[in-house]
């Protein structure tokens, strides 16, 4: 019943909003009030994605020229930036990379099987009856080995670990992104809501104050004002008429930021197809969204799989201290040929055997690279209680301002409805010559404040809502390591 309530009292707001004078009229960019998309105002994100060509150029004013305004859902953008994000297309590609690594690690384990022939031809001078003869000889030589590192001082176990590892952080890297990407996308919306309820807000203090003026024009035609009353609102509408061209600019600002936040085509424009209203709710306390936010995060979890990483690269380290052994067996052979192709020798054979290297004493160069290692899993550890700190202060700020924006709707709501009939009641005493132009003016200015504190205190609230799902992250479901 209560959501109900304020949604029509939105509603009758931005009908309040709706009008402006003919004199403005032509300087309002559309769509400063948010309606309810149809699908024929919708259309599919794939026209909003980024060229193919990222080295795309324009060199013509057509090139970047706005073409057309496309009006998008909230869940469009998230859409549109998730597709177009170079950023996370890189992690993505980055992705795939670490596991290629992870496979060539894994080759490691099975044994090498190496092959070769060579074939030569040699000619000698013999000495024959009368002169020395030219005779060739031709050889031809082949092995083939079969060669297994049995143990190689915990080197291989430790690669396959740490590029196991990295997979795992690429796979953080790609989800921290995409909620930075979801987050900057909703944002930079609701920055565009706000910049529409601006435009309409100030369309709606023109209108009033160009009443006032009228107003203060027929008294003043019938005796009973002053031309000071309307010299004063003269200057009340110069300046709500400032405020509407400042508050266009910053409309405009807006849909070019999304439209970069989003990486859409340089000829697209995009409005907000959403109306402006409370965009969920926020089930937990502070101290479950805390603990959900460590649980969560992909930075913490980035940090610990970075500590692993390290541990892995010490041991990689200290491996070139210990001994390696391997297996080797091979089989190889031998034929000579003279010039007639006659076979004058074949031999062959096998060798099977094993091999002990250890590098006894290197300097300590494998000591002190495990100790630089060593240093950078402490330097993790601090990291990861520094990135925790900062966790919580953001839930905390989040949590702090979402319902202080909550409880401001409700106080903001009530303000708007004082406001109307506050200046209802100091018009007609004006009007009726009981009242002063004064009146009007503050009722105007009070108004007028009323109803941005309104609208922005649902758009803080949606700002603080979407800070704090980005400092608790992977909502609904909780689960870290989503691809997407």
């Amino acid at each position: 019943m209560y959501s109900k309530k304020r949604s029509s009292l939105l509603l009758t707001t931005y009908l309040l909003l709706s009008c402006v004078t003919p004199s403005q009229a032509q300087d309002v960019e559309t769509n400063t009030s948010p309606q309810n998309p149809s699908s024929a105002q919708v259309q599919s994100t794939d026209k909003f994605n980024s060229s193919g060509n990222p080295l795309l150029f324009p060199t013509k004013t057509q090139e970047v020229e706005i073409e057309e305004q496309q009006p998008v859902t909230l869940n469009q953008a998230i859409e549109i930036a998730l597709n177009n994000n170079k950023d996370l297309e890189v992690a993505r590609l980055q992705l795939d990379r670490s596991r290629d690594s992870l496979n060539a690690s894994l080759a490691t384990q099975l044994p090498t099987l190496n092959g070769q022939l060579e074939f030569n031809q040699r000619g000698d001078d013999t000495p024959g009856e009368d002169d020395f003869i030219m005779r060739d000889r031709s050889l031809l030589l082949g092995q083939i080995e079969l060669s297994y590192n049995v143990y190689d001082g915990g080197r291989r176990n430790a690669n396959i670990a740490r590029s196991s590892r990295e997979v795992y952080l690429n796979q953080l890297e790609v989800e921290r992104i995409s909620e930075d990407v979801r987050f900057r996308a909703t944002n930079a919306y609701y920055e565009l809501q706000n910049a529409d309820a601006q435009v309409a807000i100030a369309q709606a203090a023109i209108e009033d104050f160009s009443q006032t003026l009228r107003d203060a024009q027929l008294l003043e035609q019938a005796g009973l004002g002053t031309r000071f009353d309307v010299l004063q609102a003269e200057v009340d509408l110069a300046n709500a008429n400032q405020a509407l061209t400042r508050a266009i600019a910053e409309q405009r600002n807006a849909r070019r930021n999304l439209a970069q936040v989003l990486s859409v085509g340089q000829n697209v424009e995009l409005t907000a197809a959403d109306e402006i209203q409370e965009n969920g709710e926020w089930p937990y306390d502070l101290e479950q969204s805390i603990v959900m936010a460590y649980k969560n995060r992909a930075e913490l979890q980035q940090l610990l799989v970075q500590r692993e990483i390290n541990e892995q690269d010490r041991e990689i380290a200290l491996a070139a201290t210990r001994p390696t052994v391997n297996l080797f067996a091979n089989y190889n052979f031998t034929n000579t040929f003279t010039d007639t192709f006659d076979s004058t020798g074949y031999a062959n054979g096998y060798n099977v055997g094993a091999r002990l290297n250890w590098e006894i004493f290197d300097g300590g160069e494998a000591s002190a690279r495990a100790d630089v290692e060593t240093r950078n899993i402490e330097i993790d550890e601090t990291n990861f209680a520094k990135q925790r700190d900062e966790i919580r202060l953001n839930i905390e700020t989040a949590y702090n301002n979402m319902i202080a924006n909550k409880e401001n709707i409700s106080t903001t709501e009530t303000a708007v409805t004082t406001a109307v009939e506050s200046l209802r009641l100091a018009r007609l005493r004006f009007q009726a010559g009981v009242g002063t132009q004064t009146d009007v003016i503050n009722a105007q200015r009070s108004l007028t404040e009323a109803r941005g504190n309104f609208l922005q205190a649902i758009i803080g609230y949606n700002q603080s809502l979407n800070e704090l799902q980005r400092a608790v992250s992977n909502l609904p479901d909780n689960k870290l390591f989503e691809v997407r």
